[in-house]
């Protein structure tokens, strides 16, 4: 699973064991047991996820692949501000490419990593359903659609304080 092997503390695996039994620890609620295990965490680190199926008596493999299967999972941590790049055929044919290029130059960092200040992370979805709108570009629950490599550093700096 993860690389980086991380510590849960007491206080976190108790939230984990609570939200287990808030959906009465049942494995046919595996994804709303994620869903709110992420929206507590942020991301689904592997120590997450075994401690899950644990709870719910399942194979930390059949955890791991729902988790890598939804692409609205993340095992890694994303940032204050996460951009997705529309890459589903729409967006793809009109520049997703392009675009997401220019976030990767302006931002200097690669898809599936998080700036170092935690401010961004950035990522490519497959469809956001916004396809008249291609190039479509979230930031956290922002849309941008028709989006232009130019649009790029203004994009960003909606979400930088004024001066950096």
């Amino acid at each position: 699973m993860s690389s980086v092997k991380i510590e849960l503390r007491k206080d976190q695996t108790d939230k984990i064991h609570t939200i287990c039994d808030s959906f009465g620890n049942q494995e046919g609620e595996l994804i709303n047991v994620l869903h709110k295990s992420q929206e507590t965490f942020g991301y689904l680190p592997a120590e997450v996820q075994e401690l899950i199926a644990e709870k719910l008596e399942i194979s930390a493999a059949k955890v791991y692949g729902v988790v890598t299967f939804y692409s609205f999972f993340s095992m890694t941590p994303k940032g204050e501000f996460p951009i997705s790049i529309c890459t589903g055929t729409a967006c793809y044919v009109r520049g997703a490419e392009t675009v997401l290029n220019e976030f990767k130059k302006q931002l200097e960092m690669e898809v599936g990593e998080t700036r170092t200040d935690g401010k961004f992370s950035l990522s490519c979805l497959r469809c956001v359903g916004a396809c008249g709108l291609a190039p479509v570009v979230q930031v956290g629950d922002k849309t941008y659609g028709r989006v232009a490599p130019d649009d790029v550093k203004g994009i960003i700096e909606e979400y930088l304080p004024a001066g950096l």
